[in-house]
């Protein structure tokens, strides 16, 4: 059974910075390329950043790019998502999916909640 557990959002000021991490099981994770998505209120879901399976290639969204980096861990079974200067519109829950690009896996975890405000 797929499980995602997305974890390290919470309220940040603009400007600020955040390390959100999703650690994975119930696949082989080493084999799968990683994403990380988002989803605004009132909006879809959508693509922020994404990872091939061993680390080498990345992809961002023009949004994001230049201030977020996406890396992973195999033996951790984990994947993260460095947030800096971080803006308003970033407000979002996020969550990850194996695949690149496109969720792999119809399931999804309970997400973690960036807010940006001051």
């Amino acid at each position: 059974q797929v499980q995602l557990v997305e974890s390290g959002g919470e309220l940040v000021q603009p400007g600020g910075s955040l390390r959100l991490s999703c650690a994975a099981s119930g696949f082989t994770f080493s084999s799968y390329a990683m994403s990380w998505y988002r989803q605004r209120p009132g909006a879809e879901r959508a693509l922020v950043a994404a990872i091939s399976a061993a680390g080498s290639r990345t992809d961002y969204a023009d949004s994001v790019k230049g201030r977020f980096t996406i890396s992973r861990d195999n033996a951790k079974s984990t994947v993260y998502l460095q947030m800096n200067s971080l803006k308003s519109e970033d407000t979002a829950v996020y969550y990850c999916n194996p695949g690149w690009r496109l969720p792999q896996f119809g399931s999804w975890g309970q997400g973690t909640q960036v807010t940006v405000s001051s």
